[in-house]
């Protein structure tokens, strides 16, 4: 099992002694933790919540994973084929937990980091946790996680509106809206899912604010997941993915023009590159087609009771629900190191440390084409073998 003894415990190191202590208990930071201990590297996991898995928890209930469930496994244990092809919410939860369990993994919770910065004494880093704590560790891997703070734009007059206005990170089933007027913000995957199982659970009017139009892919062409195809194309060149994704899009997915959703004018790889990954269809495409979801304009602020769009339309919806996606949030915990971009992300990750900061890595903070679950194995490796490597030079 898991170690659950207390952190008190648990935290414990000596100079001669110190772990690498991984922050974040969710998919990336428990295969960081295992490779890390397969190379005999002690790993000690720090997870502010109270369980692993804290974000998957947290999700609509009809989600599942996008990507195959024998490419969604992470080292060391592969997933439950009675999960199915596409893994659940619930089933990735129990998943992680027999992960935890089955690797015997040093877990921490209800530990929050707030800070790392270099040790006082020249090697390894200092980490300020909840309790007043300071733990000194060999190297520290990020893994705090792409959807980490909800982020809701600062609308114009989005403090005195007074009707239900939640992020999708609150959204949970469809039940509070049946017989009622919504409005989802944003059309990323998350934002198409929650349209569609809004429709599925009887709301009376279900719309859709696009700002920019998606690129929309079958999660599965004659059987083949789109996933295999992501991870065929990920090295070849932009511009031909680009071609070769226009070629497919236009033999399996229909033309939405006519009802607000144009075929986008710049390639699908390209926006991939920028951090825009498309969206897999669940159903959206044939609710649009019924006009079960109707596309509208962007939202651009609310007047009193109303929610105002792009094109000067005003609706009158009974709830809003924005899909508007998460912020990093790793300014406090590591900004100060200069080891972020211009966005709030890692100029590096996997088994690459930023200039001037040894034994610091990051995982799980792209949204890559191939797969996040795969990236993370993979990274998980590669961060193990960097350390492995570090510490032995060092000592």
């Amino acid at each position: 099992m898991a170690d659950s003894r207390s952190a008190s415990v648990q935290l414990s190191s000596t100079p001669a002694d110190r772990p690498v202590y991984v922050i974040g208990a969710g998919p990336g930071g428990l295969a960081a933790a295992h490779a890390l201990r397969a190379r005999g590297i002690r790993a000690v996991v720090l997870e502010k919540a109270d369980h692993v898995g804290a974000s998957w928890r947290g999700h609509y209930d009809r989600l599942r994973l996008h990507t195959t469930r024998r490419l969604s496994a992470l080292p060391g244990l592969k997933i439950p084929r009675k999960y199915g092809r596409w893994v659940s919410r619930d089933d990735v939860v129990r998943y992680l937990e027999k992960y935890a369990e089955h690797h015997e993994l040093e877990i921490v919770t209800g530990v929050e980091v707030s800070r790392v910065e270099p040790a006082g004494d020249g090697t390894g880093w200092l980490l300020h946790a909840s309790g007043g704590r300071e733990l000194t560790g060999s190297a520290v891997v990020v893994a705090t996680g792409y959807n980490h703070t909800p982020h809701l734009p600062d609308w114009p007059g989005r403090e005195g509106y007074a009707g239900e206005l939640l992020h999708a990170g609150a959204y949970r089933d469809a039940g509070p809206y049946a017989g009622r007027d919504v409005l989802v913000v944003g059309v990323g995957n998350t934002g198409a899912e929650i349209a569609v199982d809004l429709v599925a659970g009887g709301a009376s009017r279900v719309r859709l604010a696009v700002r920019t139009v998606p690129h929309l892919v079958r999660r599965t062409t004659l059987g083949w997941p789109a996933q295999y195809s992501g991870v065929l194309v990920r090295r070849l060149p932009v511009g031909l993915v680009d071609l070769l994704c226009r070629l497919q899009a236009k033999a399996a997915v229909p033309d939405l023009s006519a009802q607000g959703l144009p075929r986008p004018d710049t390639g699908l790889y390209s926006r991939v590159r920028e951090g825009a990954i498309p969206v897999q269809d669940v159903g959206l495409i044939d609710a649009v087609r019924k006009g079960e979801v109707e596309i509208v304009a962007a939202v651009e602020s609310f007047e009193g009771g109303k929610v105002v769009l792009a094109d000067g339309g005003r609706i009158e919806p009974d709830a809003v629900i924005a899909a508007t996606g998460y912020t990093r949030a790793l300014e406090g915990l590591v900004g100060h190191l200069g080891v972020l971009d211009g966005n709030g992300r890692p100029v590096v990750r996997g088994g690459r440390t930023p200039a001037g900061a040894p034994g610091l890595y990051f995982t799980g903070f792209t949204n890559p084409i191939s797969g996040m679950l795969r990236e993370l194995a993979l990274d998980a490796g590669r961060i193990a073998k960097a350390t492995a490597g570090h510490l032995g030079t060092r000592r």
